[in-house]
């Protein structure tokens, strides 16, 4: 295989897209494994994000759960696509539909889990749903929030402005809905699995936050291994913000199905749905009277059932 490698090119001046135009130039090389794609590495891992965010979509219509779960899937799916976008060219405007809609997305956890009361987290209270007034104030709020971050940002373009908003409001979900399934989860199987879910979907996002950062911090030298040591195409595979986008969509892809089974725990309606994890790690949120057609386990790396059985 080592013979198949061949010497990175000179980085071009100017690709199909034209000069760049972004706030932000990543570590990755331009236009060095096609004319056609500024960032090779860093366009195509957003394929992962795409397809997780669209799968979490269709489960929830699946399943029939709320329309909430719909958006926050198709949010991420929107992310996805214009990070393609953005890598793919480097122009400003696919920046932002990178950068605004993650900001976007994640607000759509966040009404959801702050709107909810003591009340409406308790299956067993008469009340089942916070009330349309609660919703509405908590949803003017972001929206009133976010549209003059919105104006802040495109007059500022200071990127640290898009991820100190976005990393503040990934921290709220995980707090609350943490805290949510501690005090108002009462069956101990599904809080484990549950918690088991959070922490894959955190220990991936985490790991890919760490890619992120070294690519950042260390990008001569990634540069130099891939064109002295690696070279063409096992390059590809050390562009470390490629596997944030890898490493992340896997963690949204958990902690998603994880906040669809909070919701169904607090909600009463826990005997409708249960949370398998396929081939005992990939966790998926599926109605009791549904069949699985494939190996599935109960826990995390638990002892897996054989495929095509009722639950």
């Amino acid at each position: 295989m080592l013979e198949l490698r061949k010497p990175y090119p000179p980085e071009p001046s100017e690709g199909y897209w034209g000069a760049i135009t972004s706030t932000i130039d990543w570590c990755e090389e331009n236009y060095v494994v096609s004319p056609y794609i500024a960032e090779w590495s860093n366009t195509i891992s957003n394929g992962c994000f795409v397809v997780l965010a669209l799968y979490t979509t269709y489960c929830s219509i699946r399943n029939g759960l709320e329309f909430r779960f719909h958006l926050i899937g198709f949010g991420f799916a929107l992310v996805g696509v214009g990070s393609w976008l953005f890598h793919m060219t480097l122009q400003y405007r696919y920046q932002l539909l990178d950068e605004l809609p993650m900001i976007y997305a994640t607000c759509i956890p966040t009404w959801s889990l702050l709107c909810e009361t003591r009340d409406t987290l308790n299956p067993n209270s008469r009340i089942s749903n916070v009330t349309l007034r609660r919703q509405v104030k908590v949803g003017l709020y972001l929206t009133t929030f976010v549209f003059v971050l919105t104006l802040i940002y495109l007059i500022t373009k200071i990127p640290e402005i898009h991820q100190t908003v976005y990393g503040a409001f990934t921290i709220i979900v995980v707090l609350l809905s943490g805290k949510y399934t501690h005090d108002y989860v009462s069956d101990d199987l599904a809080r484990r699995c549950m918690y088991q879910c959070m922490i894959l979907g955190m220990v991936f996002f985490s790991l890919g936050f760490i890619f992120w950062n070294l690519d950042n911090q260390f990008c001569s030298l990634w540069i130099h291994i891939r064109r002295e040591w690696l070279k063409l195409p096992l390059g590809v595979f050390l562009e470390l913000h490629g596997w944030w986008h890898f490493l992340t969509s896997i963690g949204v892809y958990c902690y998603i199905v994880f906040l669809q089974y909070l919701r169904i725990q607090t909600q009463g309606l826990s005997h409708r749905y249960l949370l398998v994890w396929r081939w005992g790690f990939v966790p998926e949120l599926i109605r009791t009277d549904d069949a699985v057609h494939t190996r599935y386990s109960l826990q995390f790396a638990g002892k897996r059932v054989n495929r095509g059985l009722q639950i």
